[in-house]
């Protein structure tokens, strides 16, 4: 078993891979909990801990699975993020694709810690029943109220947006290889969710209530079972009054041997002005370019994203992708000069900016294309909603 320290409850606990399941009297969903991805981030390992225990007795309550996991054991023993390489950057399409055909010897014990994880997770697939949901949980180096992070995918939206707290969209864009980006993939509701500052109290307390509602939201407990109206007031009492859907549209990337200093006092979610001082790298003084909401600022010693930049997306625009999307209009885009297809499922396709210049990444979101640049002059475009498994869902009440 792996020790794990809390510094808010001033508590050692030792947990397994799988920290806990439960398992109801009745069919239902199953609901997949990750912590510690982060081993600098053990709030929602005790989180989960204290879960299983409050779950063992309502058991009788409970509709489906839950199966609680830790993630980066090792750097959670240590209270390190990560030992050589970041586990929530492991999950590229190349690297999965290697896994599954000839496998791949860990180099490190983030690779090592993977390929346990990887196991674990094909095991669930393969034997248990869904409607499945996968919840990837975290906390920054920042002061922040709690969000939820979320590949755009409509039944990720829909899902999502029973939740009273700020929602992001496109962060699958500026990371490569994300655990969650992975699961999406496959076709399954899944997301990650931001509690707090990694060791402040309150951390604890927003995974258990993220937790409980994700339960109540999924049709695995009643709204009677736990505390709803509470947990819903003490978010409300700390949220902004109408939630909204935001979208990264810039990150700052810090390189391996560079020196990044944020400067102190950032907020999650703050306004900042143009030729405002964010950050140094290397020494040099970082001013914003203009008018925008800070997101993530980086406080921390390990990590390659100084900071994002963020702006709210209008409820019209979020309308109109959901039809856009439904009658598959995307598919237009391969008529135009400098578009093609890049895959036999015809979920990507190619960009060549030189010739279609007039093609905006604002308009793959809105088709439900999230883009990569390959090089100077190609853009390669995916498709969420291809692979999206809306008939698991698709008779759940929040469909």
């Amino acid at each position: 078993m792996t020790k794990v320290h809390s510094k808010a409850l001033g508590e050692t606990i030792h947990v397994n891979r799988i920290i806990g399941r439960v398992d109801g009297k009745t069919p239902g969903p199953c609901l997949i909990f990750f912590g510690g991805i982060h081993g600098n981030e053990p709030a929602s390992v005790f989180a989960l801990h204290q879960v299983v225990q409050e779950l063992g007795h309502k058991q009788k309550d409970l509709s489906g699975s839950f199966i609680a996991i830790s993630g980066n054991l090792w750097a959670l023993e240590r209270s390190v993020r990560y030992h050589k390489a970041d586990l929530n950057r492991l999950w590229s399409a190349h690297r999965m694709e290697a896994l599954k055909k000839e496998g791949v010897s860990p180099k490190n014990e983030d690779e090592k810690q993977q390929l346990e994880i990887f196991e674990l997770l094909q095991g669930i697939l393969d034997t248990e029943t869904g409607p499945f949901y996968f919840f990837d949980l975290h906390t920054t180096s920042s002061e922040t109220v709690p969000f939820i992070t979320v590949n755009d995918s409509l039944i990720n939206r829909k899902f999502t947006s029973q939740y009273p707290v700020p929602l992001i969209l496109g962060i699958e864009e500026y990371l490569d290889g994300p655990l969650l980006s992975y699961i999406n993939e496959l076709g399954y509701v899944s997301f990650g969710f931001e509690a707090g500052q990694h060791d402040e109290l309150v951390s604890i307390t927003n995974h258990k209530i993220f937790i409980y509602l994700s339960l109540v939201f999924s049709n695995a407990l009643n709204q009677k079972a736990i505390e709803y109206d509470q947990y819903l007031s003490i978010w409300n009492s700390i949220m902004p009054k109408h939630p909204a859907f935001y979208e990264i549209y810039n990150r700052f990337n810090v390189n391996e041997n560079e020196h990044f200093v944020m400067k102190p006092g950032f907020s999650n979610f703050q306004s900042i002005d143009r030729n405002e001082n964010l950050a140094t790298i290397n020494g040099n003084a970082i001013y914003s370019k203009e008018k925008s909401i800070i997101f993530m600022p980086l406080y921390q010693n390990q990590g390659s994203d100084g900071y994002f930049l963020i702006r709210k997306i209008p409820k019209f625009f979020l309308w109109l992708s959901s039809i856009l999307r439904k009658y598959m209009i995307d598919r237009v885009f391969v008529l135009f000069p400098g578009v093609k297809w890049d895959s036999k499922l015809r979920d990507t396709m190619v960009v060549d900016l030189r010739i279609a210049r007039f093609i905006s990444k604002k308009l793959f979101h809105l088709f439900g294309y999230r883009s990569k640049q390959i090089d100077q002059h190609h853009l390669l475009i995916k498709n969420r909603e291809y692979r999206s498994k809306k008939q698991d869902y698709c008779q759940e009440k929040w469909f």
